[in-house]
């Protein structure tokens, strides 16, 4: 049976409502206390199938490669390529279904190779070798242009041409649950003669998708379609940090900097791009059409619900401010990738694109403070007299994402940050 099969059914019982069915199977890196040591496992149901046991017992192998997954990052596994990736998630699969004795009737294998999830602690699931941050949701570039420049020049004249984007720092992409700190630099308040340096006082999330490559592009060759898409090893969800006080002193003329240089964070699990097969659609329809090397046959969008709550110090329970869908990016993540190659630039295994914030046509579907608070015009009422424009100290968002299958759904967990006051 297909991996994505809807009638596939693990001997662990999952949870029509888990994120984690045996249809998705997504890869983390964790340690035990009892066993320090990273390594590689898959979330199935409220467990981690630790991946190394497997490989150590005989049950999964690789051909001129050892201890694949007594790693701290999945960058060994993805360097071995999109068939080895493919072959061994029908492996993976195979092992944990309801009718495969293997792993279910070997009691002492599935001891060790099965940890409950409360009891394990997450790393980072890759070494992010280089990160870029996109800006590819029509939505949300109008609305951010609306804002700044009016409804009749709300988007630059490039915008409906190219997948525009910044090289960010993947020196601080972090994982789910790092605090983040307020960043400071430099603010020029409209009323202000001179800049100050200080504590970014308009901070915001942005909620993204993470596409994670793992095949390696020569410098100096462009990619197909084709390429561009067997490169991409999965998705995770993504929150890139945002100063807007700051990013709007200094992104004239380069574009953001420092104001998106101090966090940038992941979750935990890389859902497999053939996890996501079932939930392929076409994006919105592209006008003026792409230029021929930007030209997509195949649906390359997904079906993939996202949600974000925000919880203050005050609050006992967090509030939801967004629910949008992946499925509205204007520029697929295959699209951003094969223009990212187009100059020649060389891609890495390992590296790390994020999609851009995510918005939809109605307001509860905007994907950052700044269109949900309209720049602070509009503020949010979270209940009981609380309200927010940006991001206060000690503030806690959570970002949720999934695709909803016919009785499953394939999720990804979630990704969360607490603001901490400024050093």
């Amino acid at each position: 049976m297909h991996p994505n099969d809807p009638k596939l059914r693990s001997f662990i019982e999952v949870d029509s409502s888990s994120d984690f069915p045996i249809q998705n199977l997504p890869y983390g890196v964790f340690f035990t206390p009892e066993q320090p040591d990273l390594r590689v496992g898959v979330a199935i149901g409220d467990f981690v199938l630790d991946l190394t046991a497997l490989e150590a017992a005989g049950l999964i192998r690789f051909d001129n490669a050892n201890a694949v997954f007594a790693q701290s990052s999945l960058n060994a596994f993805m360097a071995l390529g999109p068939k080895v990736w493919s072959k061994t998630r029908v492996r993976i699969s195979e092992l944990l279904r309801h009718d495969h004795p293997e792993l279910r009737d070997n009691m002492e294998l599935r001891r060790r190779a099965l940890v409950p999830r409360k009891s394990i602690d997450l790393h980072m699931p890759i070494a992010v070798q280089g990160f870029t941050d996109f800006y590819s949701s029509k939505e949300h570039a109008t609305n951010v242009g609306i804002m700044f420049r009016g409804k009749d020049n709300a988007l630059m004249p490039n915008w409906l041409s190219i997948p525009i984007g910044y090289n960010g720092r993947a020196s601080t992409v972090v994982v789910s649950g790092t605090p983040i700190r307020r960043p400071r630099g430099q603010l020029k308040p409209p009323t202000a003669d001179v800049p100050m340096f200080g504590p970014c006082k308009r901070l915001d999330f942005e909620l993204e998708m993470g596409v994670v490559i793992g095949q390696a592009s020569a410098m100096g060759e462009m990619l197909t379609e084709q390429q561009a898409e067997e490169m991409i090893f999965g998705f995770t969800l993504l929150n890139d940090w945002s100063a807007r006080d700051i990013q709007a002193w200094e992104y004239v003329p380069l574009g953001p900097f420092q104001a998106k240089a101090f966090g940038t964070s992941i979750s935990p699990w890389i859902v497999p791009r053939e996890a996501l097969e079932p939930f392929r659609v076409k994006g919105p329809a592209q006008d003026p059409a792409p230029l021929p090397y930007l030209q997509q046959k195949h649906a390359q969008n997904y079906d993939l619900q996202l949600a974000v709550d925000l919880k203050t110090e005050t609050m006992k329970q967090a509030a939801g401010i967004c629910r949008t869908n992946f499925k509205y990016m204007y520029w697929s993540s295959v699209q951003q990738l094969v223009h990212h190659a187009s100059s020649g630039c060389a891609m890495n295994v390992g590296d790390l694109l994020g999609s851009g914030t995510i918005s939809g046509p109605e307001k509860s579907e905007r994907g950052s403070m700044l269109e949900l608070s309209w720049g602070g015009a509009e503020p949010l009422d979270l209940g009981n007299g609380v309200q927010r424009s940006f991001l206060e100290d000690g503030d806690s968002l959570t970002m949720r994402g999934w695709c909803q299958g016919n009785g499953y759904r394939v999720g990804f967990g979630e990704v969360e940050g607490t603001i901490q006051p400024a050093a």
